[in-house]
C-alpha cells in the first residue's frame, strides 16, 4: 500500500515546470491579468482607492451628497445599535433556556456563522433589524447578495449597504455582473446561446463565463473594489476562481466565496479547490478562499473530509465551509429541504462553518401565496414593484430570517454556539 501511495507524489521537477510556464515573460494568460491591474493604477493604488472608498465616513457623504432617503435608515439603525436595543448573546440564551442557562458550558471555537441569502435590497435590512428588535432575536453575521450590480448604484442601495454592513459588524459578499446568467457588465450576452433564467439550464452545461469574461470578471471587480470598497465577491467559474487566487498572490486584497453553483459535490473536488488554494497562496497562508460553499447534494461525511482537507492545508482559520439548510422553495432543489438536524450533528466537532439560510422552512413556505424562487433573482427591480411583488418577496426574506433564528435556538438548546452580527449582539 506505501509502495502504491508513493507514485502519487508530485516531482519537485513538476512544480518547477509550473512555475516556470506561470512566469514566462510572454506567457499571454498571466500578461493579459497583469495589464488589468496597470490598467486600474497597479497593486498598492487599488488597495489604497479600495480602503478610502469603503471606510463608513465616506461612504455616508457620498449618500449625503445624492440626497439618499437611505441616510435616515442608517442613522436609525446605528442609534438603535448604540442603545442596545438588540439582544445580547446572554440575554438570548436566557430567553432559550431559562433557568438552566448556567448549567450549560458554551465553547466559542466551534461557533456557526449565521448567514443568510439573498438580501437583494438594502430596506431588507431595516425591516429585518425592526424585526430582530421587536422579537429579541438575533441578526445574521453574514449577508449574500445576488442582485445586479449595475441596478443597485443607479438607486445608490450598493452604498448604503455597504454601510449598514459596517454599522451592525457583518459581513457580506456581492455577485457580479459577469456571469453566465444574465448578461455581462458591458451588457451583452456573455454567451450567445444564453440569456437570463429562461435559459438557465444551459448554464449547468459549463458556458457561465466562456472565452474572455473570466478576465472581464476582474475587470468588474477592480472597478467595484476601487470605487466601493467591495472586497468580497461570489465565484461561479473555475476560472474566474483562479484568477482570484492570483490577484491575491500578487498582492490585492480580493476575498471570494465559492458558489453552491460551482458544483464541489465531494472530498476529490473540494481537494482540487484548496490545493490550488494551497498552492497560490499568500507566504503568511492566507488565502482569498474564505466562504466555501459546498454542493446541496453533500452529507456529512463530505463536510468533515472537507474540513480534514482545510485542516491539513493550515486553512481551517482562513477558508469558512458554508452550507444550505434551507434552500429557496422553487426552482432549485426538492421539497422539503431541510438541513437542521445534520447541522446539529457535526456544528460540536467541525470549526469555521457557516449555517446558510435561503429560504423559510418548508413548513412556512407551503403556506405561503407567494413561495421563495430563485429565479425571483433576475427580476429587475422595475417588473418587481410593476407586478406589486415587493411586499411578497420582503415576506419571503423574513422568513429566511425566521429560519436563521429557528438554527440559533436549535444550536443554543443543544449547548452549541453561533456568531450574529457582533456590533448588534454583545457577549
Amino acid at each position: 500500500m506505501n509502495e502504491t501511495r508513493r507514485k502519487l507524489r508530485i516531482k519537485e521537477e513538476t512544480v518547477e515546470q509550473i512555475n516556470n510556464f506561470i512566469l514566462k515573460e510572454d506567457n499571454p494568460l498571466i500578461t493579459s491579468l497583469l495589464k488589468i491591474i496597470e490598467k486600474f493604477g497597479g497593486v498598492d493604488e487599488i488597495n489604497r482607492r479600495a480602503r478610502d472608498a469603503g471606510k463608513l465616513e465616506n461612504l455616508l457623504a457620498r449618500l449625503e451628497t445624492k440626497n439618499s432617503p437611505f441616510i435616515r435608515d442608517l442613522e436609525w439603525l446605528a442609534k438603535q445599535r448604540d442603545e442596545g436595543a438588540f439582544t445580547s448573546i446572554t440575554d438570548y440564551r436566557k430567553k432559550i433556556l431559562g433557568e438552566k442557562v448556567d448549567s450549560y458550558s458554551f465553547d466559542e471555537s466551534f461557533a456557526v456563522t449565521l448567514e443568510i441569502s439573498a438580501c437583494n435590497f438594502f430596506p431588507w435590512v431595516i425591516e429585518e433589524a425592526k424585526r430582530a428588535i421587536t422579537q429579541q432575536d438575533l441578526m445574521p453575521a453574514r449577508f449574500i447578495r445576488v442582485r445586479p450590480m449595475k441596478e443597485q448604484v443607479e438607486d445608490n442601495e450598493v452604498l448604503a449597504f455597504a454601510a449598514a454592513m459596517q454599522i451592525i459588524g457583518a459581513s457580506y459578499v456581492e455577485t457580479l455582473d459577469t456571469k453566465g446568467t444574465i448578461p455581462g457588465s458591458d451588457g451583452l450576452p456573455i454567451n450567445v446561446h444564453l440569456m437570463g433564467p429562461e435559459t438557465i439550464t444551459g448554464y449547468f452545461g459549463g458556458v457561465g463565463m466562456p472565452n474572455d469574461y473570466a478576465l472581464k470578471w476582474v475587470d468588474e471587480f477592480l472597478h467595484y473594489y476601487t470605487e466601493y470598497g467591495i472586497r468580497q465577491v461570489l465565484n461561479t467559474n473555475s476560472g474566474s476562481v483562479l484568477l482570484g487566487y492570483m490577484l491575491h498572490k500578487l498582492g490585492i486584497d480580493v476575498e471570494f466565496k465559492i458558489s453552491v453553483f460551482l458544483g464541489n459535490d465531494n472530498p476529490y473536488s473540494c481537494l482540487w479547490t484548496m490545493m490550488t488554494a494551497k498552492l497560490f497562496s499568500r507566504d503568511d497562508g492566507t488565502s482569498p478562499l474564505i466562504g466555501f460553499n459546498l454542493s446541496n447534494s453533500v452529507n456529512n461525511e463530505t463536510i468533515e473530509l472537507s474540513a480534514y482537507i482545510r485542516k491539513a492545508f493550515d486553512f481551517e482559520d482562513v477558508v469558512r465551509i458554508e452550507h444550505h439548510i434551507v434552500e429557496t422553495y422553487k426552482s432549485i432543489v426538492r421539497q422539503p429541504y431541510d438541513r437542521l438536524d445534520e447541522l446539529l450533528e457535526i456544528a460540536g466537532h467541525v470549526k469555521n462553518i457557516s449555517a446558510k439560510h435561503e429560504g423559510g422552512t418548508p413548513e412556512v413556505e407551503k403556506t405561503r401565496e407567494h413561495k421563495s424562487d430563485v429565479l425571483d433573482y433576475f427580476i429587475p427591480k422595475s417588473e418587481i414593484f410593476a407586478q406589486h411583488l415587493m411586499p411578497k418577496l420582503t415576506r419571503n426574506y423574513l422568513d429566511k430570517h425566521d429560519a436563521m433564528n429557528r438554527t440559533a435556538e436549535a444550536l443554543t438548546k443543544q449547548g452549541l454556539t453561533f456568531i450574529a452580527s457582533r456590533r448588534l449582539h454583545k457577549q
